[in-house]
C-alpha cells in the first residue's frame, strides 16, 4: 500500500506539473489570461487555464485506474486478498468511479465556460446542483450516519457538496490559498481513510494531493498560472468527495462516534472564509456571488502581510484545525470539546484580524 501510494502521488504530481507548464504556455499564446480588475487583486496579466492541468490530471490517472481494473480482474483478486478487501465491495465502488467521472467532466465545461464567458452565478448553482444530486444518488457520495432514509441523506449531501464547491471558488482568490489549502485537507482526509483501512478514498485522496502540488508549484505566489472556475469547481467537489466517502466511524469497532465532527472541523477555515463573506456582501445590499476584495486573505494583506505570508498564515489555520480533526477517533468526550474549543479559537483569531484589518483596497 505505500509503495503504492508513493507511485500514485509522484505521478499525479509529475503529470500535473507537466500538464501545467503546457497550459500556462498556450494559454499565453492564446489570450486566455486573467486581466487586473476591480474585484480581484492581482495587478499584473496571469495565464489561466490551471483548472485544465488539475482535471485532465485527474481524469487520466481515474480513467486508467477504471479500466486496469477490469482489464486484470486476477491481479485486483490477489491485491484484495492481500489487503483484506471485501472484493465485491471494492468492485461496487470502483464502478461508481463512471458517475463521478460524469461529474467532474460537468463541473470542468461549467468552470472553462465561466473563465472564457462570464455566466449567471443562479445558472451555474442550478448546474452545481443538478451535479450533486447525481453524485450523491448514482455515485453514492453521501452522508449515512445515523439517518436510514436514502432521499434524506442524498439531500443533506448535495447541499454539503454544493457548498463545498462554492467555499473553493470563493476560497480561489489569493495565489496558492485554494489549491494549498485543498491539498491540506485532502491529506488529512487521506490519513482518516487509512485509518479506516478504506483503499478506495486513500487512492483517490492520493492521486487529489499529488495533482494539487504538481500545480501548486506554478501557482504559489506570486502566481505564474490560475486555476480558475475550472479547477475551483473540480477541487471543491472532489474534497466533498473525500468529505463524504471517508469512513469516520464503525460501529463494529471500539473508535468512538464523534470522528464524524472531522469534516466540519478540518473545513472550518473555508467555511468560516464562506460564510463570513456572504453575510457581509448580504448585509452591504450586494450579491453574495459577486467577487470582491473582502476575504480573510485579503484583509490580512490589509495589515501589510505579503502574499506569502498571507498564504502561509491560512496554511497554518487549516492546519491548526485540521491536526485536532485527526485525534478525534482517539479522544473521550472531554477531548471532543477541547478539539472544538481550539476550532473556534482558531477562528476567533481570524475574526479578530478581519475586525482590525485597515480600510482601503488591497496592495495587490
Amino acid at each position: 500500500m505505500t509503495i503504492s501510494a508513493i507511485i500514485l502521488l509522484a505521478g499525479s504530481f509529475a503529470l500535473s506539473a507537466v500538464l501545467t507548464t503546457v497550459v500556462r504556455k498556450l494559454a499565453t499564446r492564446t489570450g486566455f489570461v486573467a486581466h487586473p480588475s476591480q474585484d480581484r487583486y492581482h495587478q499584473t496579466i496571469v495565464p489561466l487555464g490551471g483548472g485544465i492541468a488539475i482535471f485532465i490530471t485527474l481524469m487520466l490517472f481515474i480513467l486508467a485506474a477504471t479500466i486496469a481494473i477490469n482489464i486484470f480482474p486476477t491481479r485486483l483478486n490477489l491485491l484484495a486478498q492481500t489487503a483484506n478487501i471485501d472484493l465485491v465491495d471494492f468492485l461496487a465502488k470502483i464502478n461508481q468511479l463512471w458517475f463521478i467521472l460524469l461529474c467532474i467532466f460537468i463541473l470542468f465545461a461549467l468552470g472553462l465556460l465561466d473563465d472564457i464567458k462570464s455566466l449567471s452565478p443562479y445558472s451555474k448553482l442550478i448546474v452545481q446542483f443538478v451535479v450533486a444530486a447525481i453524485a450523491a444518488v448514482f455515485a453514492d457520495i453521501r452522508i449515512e450516519f445515523f439517518i436510514e432514509s436514502k432521499i434524506i441523506t442524498s439531500a443533506i449531501s448535495a447541499v454539503w457538496i454544493v457548498l463545498i464547491i462554492n467555499a473553493f471558488n470563493f476560497l480561489d482568490n489569493m495565489d496558492g490559498a485554494a489549491a494549498g489549502i485543498a491539498a491540506i485537507a485532502g491529506s488529512i482526509l487521506f490519513t482518516a481513510a487509512v485509518i479506516s483501512g478504506q483503499v478506495f478514498v486513500g487512492g483517490l485522496a492520493i492521486v487529489f494531493i499529488g495533482t494539487l502540488l504538481g500545480f501548486l508549484i506554478f501557482n504559489f505566489p506570486p502566481a505564474k498560472i490560475f486555476m480558475g472556475d475550472a479547477g475551483s469547481l473540480v477541487i471543491g467537489f472532489f474534497v466533498a468527495l473525500l468529505t463524504l466517502r471517508t469512513t469516520y466511524y464503525q460501529e463494529a469497532q471500539s473508535g468512538q462516534w464523534y470522528a464524524v465532527f472531522m469534516p466540519l472541523v478540518v473545513m472550518a477555515v473555508p467555511l468560516y472564509d464562506f460564510i463570513s463573506v456572504t453575510l457581509l456582501r448580504i448585509s452591504q445590499g450586494k450579491s453574495p456571488f459577486i467577487g470582491d476584495t473582502q476575504h480573510f486573505s485579503h484583509r490580512l494583506k490589509r495589515h501589510g502581510l505579503t502574499d506569502t505570508q498571507t498564504v502561509l498564515t491560512l496554511y497554518l489555520a487549516t492546519l491548526c484545525t485540521g491536526l485536532g480533526a485527526t485525534f478525534l477517533y482517539q479522544v473521550n468526550l472531554v477531548g471532543v470539546i477541547l478539539i472544538l474549543a481550539q476550532t473556534i479559537m482558531v477562528l476567533a483569531i481570524i475574526a479578530i484580524l478581519e475586525s482590525t484589518a485597515k480600510d482601503g483596497k488591497t496592495s495587490n
